[in-house]
Order: C-alpha cells, then sequence, then structure tokens
C-alpha cells in the first residue's frame, strides 16, 4: 500500500507529492516532481533542485542505506536524484520523520530535519573498523545477530580497502581490521578518489594488554601475531596501456571486470550449466540453439578484445537461420573450459600462397571450399596442439583435406607458422 501526501492544491499530474513505498526490508520515501517540472519548463522557469537538497538527501541515504544493511537487507539501491524525483530510503522507524523532512526540504528549503536523521541514523563504522585486535558485545556495540553484524562489517570494510580478520561467537564479535598494501597503494596514488583518506592501520602495533582472542580450534591459532611487517621495494616496470588480454590498464575502476576477461582470455570460458557436450568438440551453427551460438559469441569476443577488431568474428545470436555460406563455429573443451575457437564459412574466391613473407597470391580459384575466418586459443593452451587440432576437424567436417582449407587474409603472424606446419608447401587464402 502507497501513503501519497499532495505538497500542492493542484492535486492533478502537475502537483507534486510524497509517498511512502514499504518494501520487505525498509521503506522509499519518494518526492515526486515529474509534472511539476513540465510545468516549470513550460513557463520557463527554473526547475532544478538545490545543490544543497541534493547534498542533504544523499547524506541521509548514505547513512540509511548503512542502517538498513546493518538490519540485515543484503540487496543493492537504485542511486540517482534529479529534478523530477528524490528518493529517501528509510528504516520503518524513521518513516513519518523522514517525510516531513523531506517536506520542509522542497517547501520551506528547510533541510536541517535531513541532517539532522541523518546525524540518527549514522553508525560508528569508523569506531568498529578502528585497527587494533577487539571484542564488540553484543547490546553493547551493536544490536543485530553477530552473524548479520559480521556480514555489514566485512562488507564496509571491503569498500574501505580493509580485511576484517572477523570471527562471530555467541554474543560478541571480534574484529582486527588491516589494510590491503594494494588498496593502500591505490589511495596513495590516487588521493582525488579518496578524499579525506587517511591510513591508521599500517602502523599500528597493539598494546601489551590487547585481550587475545580465544583459539577455538578448527585453525591454526592466529601466527602472525607479533610478526614483523614485510618490506615493499620500489622498481622500475615497463608501462603499457593494454593488458595482454586486451583490457585498458586506465580502468582501473573496473578491476573485477578486468579480473574476469583476463581469466577467460588465459583459461577460456567456463562451459555453461545450460551446454550439455556429448564430446570435447562441438560445431556449432546458425541454427543450433541459442545457448550454444551465444557460447560461441562469447568465444569470438576473446581475439576480438585481444587483438582490438572492429567486430566480432560469431554474430548469429537471433533467430536460428540457415544461411548459404555454412557459418559455423568450433568450439573445443578441456575439462570445463572452452579454450579453442574456429569460426569458418564457405566461399569459392581464393588464391595460392605459398607462405612467403614477400611472396605474392597465385591465379584465382573459383572452387567452393571451407574458409577459416578466425582461430583462437587460449593463452594457457597456446603451442599445445590445439589450432592444429580445430584446423583438422574444419577440413573433416567438411570433407576436405588439410591443404584444401583456405585462410582469410591478411593471415597473421601466428596463422602463418600454423599454416606452416599443416601445410608446408602453402594454403589458400580467401
Amino acid at each position: 500500500m502507497i501513503d501519497k501526501m499532495y505538497l500542492d492544491t493542484d492535486r492533478t499530474w502537475r502537483g507534486r507529492t510524497i509517498s511512502v513505498r514499504p518494501s520487505r526490508w525498509y521503506a522509499s520515501v519518494v518526492l515526486d516532481r515529474d509534472g511539476y517540472v513540465d510545468t516549470l519548463n513550460a513557463r520557463n522557469e527554473e526547475s532544478q533542485l538545490p545543490e544543497a537538497f541534493l547534498e542533504a538527501v544523499q547524506r541521509f541515504n548514505d547513512s540509511g542505506c548503512d542502517r538498513i544493511w546493518y538490519d540485515g537487507y543484503t540487496g543493492g539501491f537504485l542511486s540517482g536524484h534529479g529534478a523530477r524525483g528524490v528518493t529517501l530510503y528509510t528504516p520503518f522507524t524513521h518513516v513519518q520523520p523522514a517525510r516531513e523532512a523531506l517536506r520542509a526540504a522542497e517547501i520551506d528549503h528547510d533541510y536541517t530535519a535531513l541532517h539532522d536523521l541523518a546525524e540518527q541514523l549514522a553508525l560508528p563504522i569508523d569506531n568498529w573498523l578502528a585497527p587494533g585486535e577487539r571484542q564488540l558485545l553484543r547490546g553493547t556495540d551493536f544490536l543485530p545477530l553477530p552473524a548479520l553484524f559480521l556480514r555489514f562489517l566485512r562488507a564496509q570494510a571491503g569498500r574501505r580497502g580493509l580485511r576484517l580478520n572477523g570471527r562471530a561467537e555467541a554474543g560478541s564479535v571480534w574484529v582486527r581490521p588491516t589494510l590491503d598494501p594494494y588498496e593502500k597503494t591505490i589511495r596513495e596514488r590516487h588521493p582525488e578518489r579518496h578524499p579525506g583518506w587517511v591510513d591508521r592501520w599500517s602502523d599500528h602495533v597493539d598494546p601489551d594488554d590487547t585481550p587475545w582472542r580465544p583459539w577455538v580450534g578448527g585453525r591454526d591459532q592466529d601466527l602472525s601475531r607479533g610478526a614483523l611487517p614485510v618490506t615493499f621495494l620500489s622498481v622500475t616496470l615497463p608501462e603499457t596501456d593494454k593488458c595482454p588480454c586486451g583490457f585498458s590498464r586506465a580502468n582501473v575502476e573496473h578491476d573485477d571486470v578486468h579480473r574476469e576477461r583476463h581469466s577467460e582470455w588465459a583459461f577460456g570460458i567456463r562451459v555453461p550449466k545450460n551446454a550439455v557436450w556429448g564430446d570435447d568438440l562441438v560445431v556449432v551453427t546458425s541454427q543450433s540453439p541459442i545457448a550454444w551460438r551465444r557460447l560461441a559469441e562469447r568465444m569470438g569476443q576473446l581475439p576480438r578484445r585481444e587483438s582490438n577488431y572492429d567486430f566480432n568474428s560469431w554474430s548469429h545470436v537471433g533467430e536460428p537461420e540457415e544461411t548459404p555460406e555454412r557459418f559455423r563455429a568450433y568450439l573445443l573443451r578441456v575439462d570445463d573450459h572452452v579454450v579453442g575457437y574456429l569460426a569458418a564459412h564457405d566461399t569459392d574466391r581464393h588464391r595460392w600462397w605459398d607462405l612467403g613473407e614477400r611472396s605474392k597470391y597465385g591465379e584465382r580459384n573459383d572452387a567452393v571450399r571451407p574458409r577459416i575466418d578466425m582461430i583462437w586459443t587460449a593463452e594457457t593452451y597456446r603451442r599445445h596442439g590445439v589450432g592444429k587440432i580445430l584446423v583438422q576437424a574444419l577440413a573433416k567436417d567438411s570433407g576436405c583435406e588439410v591443404e584444401d582449407v583456405s585462410w582469410s587474409s591478411p593471415v597473421s603472424d601466428d596463422g602463418r607458422l600454423l599454416a606452416l606446419r599443416l601445410s608446408p608447401g602453402g594454403v589458400w587464402v580467401s
């Protein structure tokens, strides 16, 4: 049920409203200015919200979202506020004050109540994540179940580049936050991304009277207590703009994406659960089930990223269709990863090439032959015969010899070396 408050005498679509939209864990208090903004724009009047308003809303939501996560919620929140609307994510205990604060901010331009509520909802996260070993007691330091509180603290520590080293017990949570060296380096190199950040953890030494965390078995007791920190040395590394997998090193804010793509480039793509393999090599056509065609498309993305090609070599991800050129992809599986990819189709325009680096192509030949559009192997499996297996599979599936297979021109240096091993006398190119 949505509880709505009208802020204007005009109760049509042009008026402003504040509505309360409850969900399982929290309520959304929403200021709707959509029609009101359209009316102001039609009159050429200012419709944007003051910057102080948006800052107060952001501060409230920072505290409110932390409080909702603290209470046990594990989902996310949609961010983004503007002239057409504002949303406050509010614990149920603060719904009415939040609605009144939002009304005062919109009608009276008074943001004091929003700041006061943000103060009330704020949690002592910085104190909980302060350096040093300590025990936080339920009922004194926190209220949720210890396991829920530990999960919340781990998430907050991760956002701050910390490792929590936490453990939940009956009625308490032990923590010993430490700063990850990599995160420290990132924050020191890019202070503009972390304004106000101060390293409180690297040089911290626990006093002698610090309580020891009880050992509960199952793991070795803390063998790092009292250890000396490791030493880091500065070295000069060659600087490159791109990782070998094709990902730009400038996108440091997308490290998670880089890790995933680098893993796929190095080891191949993990076999999806909806693709049941009958053997180690599968032929995917433009008429195959969509799960297989999407897998071929994902494999085609890997050489495109690595070599910075403009287009994917496999694009048949729409409705199943029969193509005269018999577009197909050969996917080779090793264990639970697809590590080899060859895209091909039939064509009838070829020239002979003796594979000499400076030699020219021969006369044109119009026989229909299978042509290799793209061949790629996961980095870990290169120089292990994967390319040879794929080309031989293409020739066998097409009913011809390896020497009759055509290679798309221009042939890369690695492709030329592979062709020399398979057909030393020369190959067809098209």
